[in-house]
Parts: C-alpha cells; structure tokens; sequence
C-alpha cells in the first residue's frame, strides 16, 4: 500500500490512559473478532458492557500535546486523513457535511465518553465522543499473531519484511470510521433503540447487520481512495479480505473448539465479511452498503 508522502490528519493524538474499568464502552460491538484472535478474549467477555451503547459517562481521557512520530503513527495520520478526504467527497456529493471524527492513540488503558477500556478491548469507535480508540500495540500483535505477518506486497524491501499487510490495518481503522459514518446518517441510533425491544437472538443478528455494514463502508472507502490516490499495490486486497476472512464469527467459533451457533454470531461469518467488504470495494457507492433490508 502506498502512504507516504500524504497529509496526515490533525485529529489524531494521544492518551495518558489510566484509572480504573467503569463500564460502558462499545468494544464487545466493534471488531470483536479481532479481539478473540489476536489477544485470547473471549469476545462475549468484550460484549458484556458493549450491548448497549451508552449514551453519556464522563470523558477522561487526557492528551498529551505531542505524540510520537514513529512509523505507526505516521501511518494511522494518513489512513484517516484519506478516510476524511473520502467520506468528505461522500456526503458533499449527497448534499450534506462530513463531521471528522477524532482517533486517540493510547497505551494499555483509556478512558472514553462509552467507558474505559484496555488494550484486550481492541480499536473500537465510541459514538459518545466520535472518536475512534487504538492501542499503540495493536499493529505489534496483528503482525504477529493475525496471521498477515510478512512482505505481503511481495516488494522484497527489508522495510516491509516482518510487518503486516499495510492494507490490512487500514481496513481496521476504516471499519471503525465506518461505524462513525453510521453515527452521523442515525443508523447506531436507531440499531441501538431496536436492540432494545428484541430478543437476544435478535439483538445479536442487528449488531451482526451493524458490523457487516462497516465491513461495506471501508470497501467504499477504498475503492474511492484508489480512485483519488491510486494507493493500491499488488496484493493489498487480497490482505483485507485474509484479515475479513479470519475474523468470521463462524472461523474463531471453529478455532476455539466450540459448536457454531448462528445465533449468538455478532459479526457475522468469514463469508459475510468477505463479501461485503468486497461489495462495498466493487461499487464505490454507500448506497450498495444497505445489510439491513426492511429490518430496522
């Protein structure tokens, strides 16, 4: 994937983290797939402060004015600055404004306006604040423990041996930016209000429509970035769709040694996944990202 040499946004900065766990938060919603592979969590551990959204709980997180400007850092600027140059195009081109979210880098523990939340937690977006969370150390376990680990653009150089697919990354952090998109077009809104008068069951396949959608919205966002940028090398979607693929409901329900079980899926399958981020990739158009036909 090619990243150099672009702007980077002004909305990432950093957190000192701490105190103690407060509840709240949304983790267990957002990419809990993630969490299971890559940290050992059992993602219903994750889910048990993420069913229900909290809508208020005191920010406290604090930032540092500088952050570090490491190759990592450098990276996430630029994946979000190309997610706001995108979903700016987007909702100019429907008539409306894109409001940027925020991302706070953090390290071990953060507190956020849905709760504090760890390292275990994994990047999540919490819509309390519009601000996207991610662990420092995420890209260390994904290289390593993700199963994308090596030169997966085939380029040879020594920079990108040991690293995982760039592109695969920059599918996470647009998953999240997703869920922000849904946030300001009212659709966590109105998933949330009918979570609560449903079944658990029922409660689980809304979220699993919620989470497919983002999968929908980072397949829009780089098929538009390639348009605008032509950032895509050989092998960069096959990356994201190994790491869609991984973290399938159904795959990590097999890796654990448990029964698949539909009904407690939140993210759907390895097959959903793929196919829906491949949907969104194919067209371009936020309008081929409806997962929920009629069941809102």
């Amino acid at each position: 994937m090619k990243w150099q040499g672009r702007r980077g946004s002004s909305n990432v900065r950093s957190s000192t983290g701490g105190g103690k766990m407060i509840g709240g938060g949304i983790g267990g919603i957002i990419i809990a797939g993630i969490l299971w592979l890559v940290f050992g969590v059992n993602p219903m551990t994750a889910l048990q402060t993420g069913q229900v959204i909290a809508g208020g709980g005191s920010n406290g997180t604090s930032s540092e004015p500088a952050i570090s400007d490491d190759r990592d850092t450098q990276f996430v600027k630029v994946v979000l600055a190309d997610t706001e140059e995108v979903w700016h195009q987007i909702f100019n081109e429907a008539g409306s404004t894109y409001k940027e979210p925020s991302l706070i880098l953090f390290n071990g523990q953060v507190n956020s306006a849905c709760g504090s939340a760890s390292a275990a937690t994994g990047p999540f977006y919490c819509p309390g604040d519009q601000t996207v969370y991610l662990d420092t150390s995420f890209f260390v376990e994904m290289r390593q423990n993700l199963g994308i680990a090596g030169d997966q653009q085939g380029s040879g150089t020594q920079e990108n041996q040991g690293k995982a697919g760039d592109f695969a990354q920059a599918y996470v952090i647009a998953h999240e930016v997703g869920h922000h998109v849904q946030t300001l077009l009212g659709i966590s809104q109105q998933v949330n209000e009918a979570r609560r008068q449903v079944t658990q069951a029922q409660s689980n396949k809304l979220s699993v429509l919620q989470e497919l959608q983002a999968d929908c919205f980072a397949g829009v966002w780089a098929q538009r970035n390639q348009e605008r940028v032509q950032f895509l090398e050989a092998g960069d979607i096959d990356e994201a769709i190994n790491a869609a693929g991984q973290i399938g409901d159904d795959r990590l329900a097999q890796a654990s040694g448990r029964a698949v079980a539909p009904d407690n899926f939140t993210h759907g399958t390895s097959q959903q996944r793929v196919e829906w981020f491949t949907r969104g990739l194919e067209s371009g158009n936020v309008q081929s990202c409806d997962t929920f036909s009629g069941a809102l």
